[in-house]
């Protein structure tokens, strides 16, 4: 089963909602999904403009001497304020949204999709939001990054709420582990 190749979709849903699981879903039927994150860390180390506007904001330490993205130095530079943030936000959003382009794929997935207002710079036809219970995204999270559960609900906490994305979403896939993830994903592409 495909969907059709002429609409744009994105897919969103918080952190430990499951989303990159039912990205994995999707390429079974035959969708490719462009990532958000992983093409931000790859064009934050190998695009020569990002990288000279992430030196110029964060300074040399924006990157280690074997000239690999200092995480560290860019989280401690990101976190000293909003500012700093909406700074790196500002180079980093516009560079992934012109890979996407650039990408031919039509399916995206991104945790941010709303905040980082990339909804805004590419025209999607459809949002899928995946959502799951607190509790079932506290354990995931708490599993797969081996961090306390009041580590998790900051990291939560942080984000837009689960609510707001699905008001801004045409159509949700709840993956609580008891809902067919396999029907709902179906279903949602026989409507596309």
């Amino acid at each position: 089963m495909y969907a059709p190749k002429d609409i744009k979709v994105a897919i969103t849903g918080g952190i430990g909602s499951g989303k990159s699981y039912v990205c994995r879903l999707l390429e079974e039927h035959g969708i490719s999904v462009y990532d958000c994150d992983s093409a931000a860390k790859r064009l934050m180390n190998e695009s020569e403009p990002l990288r000279n506007a992430l030196k110029s904001l964060v300074g040399e330490k924006a990157y280690d001497h074997t000239g690999r993205l200092n995480k560290a130095a860019v989280a401690q530079f990101l976190l000293k304020d909003e500012a700093n943030k909406q700074a790196v936000n500002a180079v980093v959003h516009p560079a992934v949204a012109e890979d996407f382009a650039n990408s031919q794929k039509q399916w995206l997935e991104s945790a941010i999709l709303f905040e980082s207002g990339f909804y805004e710079r590419v025209r999607f036809d459809y949002i899928i939001c995946v959502v799951a219970p607190l509790e079932v995204r506290i354990d995931r999270i708490c599993r797969r990054d081996h961090i306390s559960r009041e580590q998790a609900l900051q990291w939560i906490d942080g984000q837009m709420k689960q609510e707001e994305k699905t008001v801004r979403s045409n159509f949700i896939i709840v993956n609580d582990g008891k809902e067919d993830l396999e029907r709902q994903i179906k279903d949602i592409l026989n409507k596309l």
